[in-house]
């Protein structure tokens, strides 16, 4: 019980401090390895033979080309679009607009501006071409590579199927030992005669789509 003029005792506590995390230490982090399968051998080959043909091209590369090539790039960005708008409204405002106080230096028509933007078309529709120019040549070297390695890889299939065949009817328990299919496989294809068969069936779809758009 409490008598007159005294008060119940009040025990305070204080709970901690939450640490300041900028007070802590760092901890170290270890960086996440994520663990990844080595590919075959055969795959890292191929990428390399691919990344050498692309180093050798670009080493044949002369120094003002790849600057003209660099510009070019930059043409078909962007910011190449809103620095021609800055600059055509930069170059007009004072010529429309005298009252500023700037003085006249091309006023309408814009004759230089035409001259301006006409050379700049033209430097532009070079470096255009001469980029595309390189870019030809790269792809016509990958397509007579593409072409190279598809007849290798048809003489080859021939070659096993012919193989095959030969070890198949050396087999006395094989029945049907004849196959027609497998004969004609056995002989690679003659690409000149491939593309007479298909010149002449295009001709002939040709011929045929003007008979009808005549007769219609």
């Amino acid at each position: 019980m409490l008598k007159k003029g005294e008060y119940p005792s009040v025990r305070i506590i204080r709970k901690p401090k939450p640490k300041n995390p900028a007070e802590d230490p760092p901890k170290t982090r270890r960086p996440i390895v994520v663990p990844t399968a080595p590919l075959p051998e055969h795959i890292s080959q191929n990428i390399e033979t691919i990344i050498a043909l692309h180093t050798r091209h670009e080493q044949d590369v002369p120094r003002h080309q790849r600057v003209v090539e660099a510009v070019t790039t930059f043409f078909g960005r962007p910011a190449f679009l809103y620095s021609i708008l800055i600059a055509i409204a930069v170059w007009m405002i004072p010529n429309v607009l005298p009252r500023l106080g700037l003085p006249q230096f091309d006023p309408p028509p814009f004759p230089w501006l035409e001259f301006t933007i006409g050379t700049g078309s033209l430097l532009m529709t070079a470096g255009v071409l001469i980029k595309q120019n390189r870019q030809e040549k790269l792809a016509e070297q990958r397509a007579q590579l593409t072409l190279q390695l598809n007849l290798l890889t048809e003489q080859k299939v021939a070659k096993l199927i012919a193989l095959i065949e030969e070890l198949r009817s050396d087999l006395p328990n094989v029945k049907n030992r004849y196959d027609p299919d497998a004969e004609m496989l056995q002989e690679a294809a003659d690409p000149h005669a491939v593309m007479e068969a298909l010149e002449e069936t295009l001709t002939q779809e040709l011929e045929i789509l003007q008979n009808q758009e005549t007769s219609e």
